[in-house]
């Protein structure tokens, strides 16, 4: 009897769920786990009707009172776009602005209930070929995926840096993070010569520094209206 409750007690011992520390998990894994627990609820899904089908994308929450930053494929020639939160609850989106030809952002805006996570951004004259870099997106309607990779290469004619991080149909707008979880890139394209059936490891993403001066030229020119306003 003795025997037949060790040998049953060693079993369970290996079949029992086994869950790991912080500590047990590798330091690139204890950096990918960081910065997707923080960075994820900063991230939501948006879906744009057009009036022939629906365009999906991915988006930065960029100020807590509901701002968001996109590629603007995503919302061009929108009839209703609608974004979703990580946690499910979703709005109908203002669209606010597009950036100038061939750059490729846009904003929108949501009133959420409360105050939302907002992304960080990082320097990317600072980025360097080879260095980690995390995506976050939501690939085919697969809300909330976490890809990782290099940067690539840094094609400085086109102002874009290429990666080899899985960035599919859906990830557009979504944020390219380095090891700090801040944004230094925005996903905007993949190189896909057999019209989107693989991923065949070259995206690219527009560079931080140019959404930081979208933003802020946004935001400069919006507070030059409503100063006109109270004139």
């Amino acid at each position: 009897m003795r025997k037949i409750l060790l040998v049953m007690f060693i079993i369970g011992a290996f079949l029992a769920p086994q869950s790991l520390t912080y500590a047990e998990f590798s330091k690139d894994e204890q950096v990918a786990i960081t910065v997707y627990e923080r960075i994820s609820p900063a991230i939501v899904s948006i879906e744009a009707q057009l009036k022939d089908g629906v365009s999906a994308g991915t988006g930065c929450v960029v100020s807590a009172d509901g701002l968001i930053l996109t590629g603007s494929h995503v919302v061009e020639n929108f009839t209703e776009i609608s974004v979703t939160l990580y946690n499910g609850q979703t709005y109908k989106a203002e669209f606010i602005a597009q950036m100038g030809k061939n750059k490729d952002l846009a904003l929108i805006k949501i009133n959420p209930k409360k105050a939302l996570t907002t992304v960080t951004f990082a320097d990317s004259e600072s980025v360097k070929v080879g260095q980690k870099v995390l995506s976050i997106g939501n690939p085919f309607g697969f809300s909330n995926t976490l890809t990782q990779g290099i940067i690539s290469r840094i094609d400085y004619v086109k102002n874009r840096f290429q990666t080899d991080a899985a960035i599919n149909p859906g990830c557009s707008g979504g944020p390219l993070l380095n090891s700090n979880g801040q944004v230094i890139g925005i996903s905007q394209s993949i190189y896909n010569p057999d019209n989107n059936i693989s991923n065949i490891g070259i995206g690219f993403a527009i560079p931080s520094n140019e959404a930081i001066k979208f933003i802020t030229k946004v935001n400069y020119e919006k507070s030059n209206v409503n100063t006109a306003r109270h004139k």
